[in-house]
């Protein structure tokens, strides 16, 4: 009896982890290899925070110079709409240069053949790989934005104590309406971008050398065009695809002048209605499971 038990024990199968547990340590392995992810937003928000702080020594000048309350609030509040802007650009512009080198860097580096090594499939590595500007980036943009937010209210909320001004105003909008603002503007970037950071993916896992430029060849291709047959197709298309996320995702006229204040200027139906977000999903789901196929047959370069 005993001898049939320790068999059956022997021959169990071993316990299988959920299918997410590969995918959670993917992402947290891009993160721990490529510190660029949160480094260099960071220090975009450092140098921010250094430029606000030294400016707001001319504040209470203004505010002493404001002719009613209305135009002191409009120079209190100026920075808080500034701020997160730079934050949120750089978030974007790193995602978009860790996807160019997120596959093709494993290859220069020889490393594939240690991951691939190991029981995950091409599938959740790019999957990961994908999430990174997509998901992670955006949040790490959130959540440093709002710190500089909050580091800024109490120099800002000090100095118009100073003054006639009441700071509830300042922090109520500062709390309570421009963290959905941003939240909201975020993930319509991220989403709107899905097929731009796929594309680089793509290139990332084919080029055998030179990915930057494989990378930018649409708008050699603008230029081509331009010049062969004096039309402007490409380009529009192009520039739509990078800034024509503004224009789907808020009312036209606070997106068109990039200053949305409001959060009844956001527009989530209009935007998930948009047939250009799904056109790009379509496309991005192409580009991923492209790459997917690729990197099973790709070696070092």
């Amino acid at each position: 009896m005993l001898s049939t038990e320790a068999t059956a024990a022997t021959v169990a199968p071993p316990p299988t982890l959920p299918r997410t547990r590969p995918l959670y340590w993917s992402i947290r392995r891009e993160i721990w290899e490529n510190r660029s992810v949160y480094l260099a937003p960071l220090a975009v928000a450092g140098l921010v925070l250094f430029a606000l702080l030294a400016g707001m020594l001319t504040l209470p000048g203004k505010l002493a110079g404001a002719v009613d309350a209305a135009q002191q609030y409009s120079f209190a509040i100026r920075p808080f709409r500034t701020a997160p802007a730079p934050v949120m650009a750089a978030s974007f512009i790193v995602g978009m240069f860790y996807a160019l080198d997120a596959l093709y860097g494993e290859r220069r580096d020889r490393s594939i053949l240690f991951w691939k090594s190991l029981p995950v499939s091409d599938r959740t590595t790019v999957l990961a790989k994908a999430i990174i500007p997509v998901l992670v980036l955006p949040l790490i943009a959130f959540a440093l934005s709002m710190a500089l937010l909050v580091i800024l209210l109490f120099p800002v909320t000090a100095i118009l104590l100073g003054t006639d001004a009441s700071p509830t105003r300042l922090w109520l909008e500062v709390l309570l309406e421009q963290p959905p603002i941003m939240l909201y503007g975020l993930a319509a970037h991220a989403l709107w971008f899905t097929p731009i950071y796929a594309w680089l993916l793509l290139v990332s896992v084919w080029a055998r050398r030179a990915p930057f430029l494989w990378a930018v060849s649409p708008i050699v291709l603008a230029v081509v065009e331009r010049v062969a047959f004096q039309t402007t197709y490409v380009s529009t298309f192009l520039k739509w695809r990078v800034i024509g996320g503004m224009a789907e995702a808020f009312i036209p006229g606070p997106a068109a002048k990039g200053n949305v204040t409001r959060l009844v200027e956001l527009d989530p139906l209009g935007f998930l209605g948009s047939p250009g977000l799904w056109i790009g999903f379509a496309a991005a789901v192409v580009f991923v499971a492209a790459t997917v196929r690729l990197r099973r047959y790709r070696d070092p370069i």
